[in-house]
């Protein structure tokens, strides 16, 4: 059954359908009023329909922007990166020239008002170091911890009772052949493990020290000094049984006390690490 708007105009059903708002009756445009911009075909009823056909999308006319004209999204300028620059500033220069030349005392004093990096803001003394200044053995520790910061001491504690142990059952004894010293000279924060930056804020002391005692030979304690010294962050089990060198000094890389008295067994290799140390001195003497 035919339901085109034309047939139900001419069976004058149309109005009936037209104010019910029935859809779905499909009415051909009439001829009299073609789809403007799309070419005619014959359907299959005989009328004509409007067959669309793509056309090419109208363009602007480019118009100009007046000189004065603020665009709605104007472009985002980069943010030139700071130059790099690898100077120190006059202060810390003026500071290094000054450890770089200090003595004893001169240096202990610049050490007690050093504010190089942020542990100088809970610590209660700077540990700087203790034992004879012109020693053959340099033993070199990673941070004082509570008991040192308290006396100003290092290796005060359980880890400086077993430090001496272990010396004096070498032939050494703290304040005659050995000056002891640390990577970093105040308490890090729960005696946790210094940081590279701190250790980096303290190396200038570490290494007046060292030019000012001179000595034969250094033995780096637990990872923190051996990677300051040698600059590994090998395993222990690789940089144990080697000879290192720090300014041209031998550097023998051995177990932190603390570490040993969490684990005894290790004690034997801290004994076997100083007497390697004592044969590589006896070959520089």
């Amino acid at each position: 059954m035919r339901l085109d708007k034309d047939y139900l105009m001419e069976m004058e059903l149309w109005p009936h359908f037209e104010m019910r708002g029935i859809g779905g009756v499909a009415a051909a445009p009439s001829p009299a009023e073609p789809v403007p911009g799309q070419p005619r075909s014959a359907s299959t009823t005989g009328r004509v329909a409007a067959v669309p056909t793509p056309g090419p999308t109208p363009t602007r006319a480019p118009t100009s922007t007046p000189a004065n004209a603020i665009p709605r999204n104007p472009p985002i300028k980069a943010r030139a990166a700071p130059p790099q620059t690898t100077a120190l500033a006059p202060v810390e220069a003026a500071l290094l020239a000054k450890i770089a030349a200090a003595d004893w005392p001169t240096l202990q004093h610049i050490a007690s008002a050093c504010r190089a990096c942020a542990l100088c803001g809970q610590r209660q003394n700077v540990v700087f170091g203790v034992g004879a200044p012109a020693a053959h053995w340099l033993f070199v520790g990673e941070g004082p911890g509570a008991e040192e910061d308290e006396s100003g001491e290092p290796f005060v504690g359980e880890a400086g009772k077993l430090l001496d142990a272990m010396l004096g059952a070498a032939g050494l004894a703290r304040g005659r052949e050995v000056y002891i010293a640390n990577v970093v000279k105040c308490r890090p924060p729960g005696s946790r493990t210094p940081l590279a930056a701190e250790a980096l804020a303290c190396a200038p002391l570490l290494d007046r020290q060292i030019d000012l005692i001179r000595p034969k030979i250094i033995v780096a304690l637990g990872k923190t000094a051996i990677t300051r010294l040698t600059g590994s962050d090998a395993a222990m089990a690789a940089l144990r049984g080697r000879v290192h060198h720090y300014r041209s000094i031998p550097v023998i890389a051995t177990y932190h006390p603390a570490y040993l008295l969490r684990n005894l067994p290790d004690k034997l290799k801290a004994w076997e690490d100083l007497q390697f140390a004592k044969t590589t001195l006896a070959g520089v003497l």
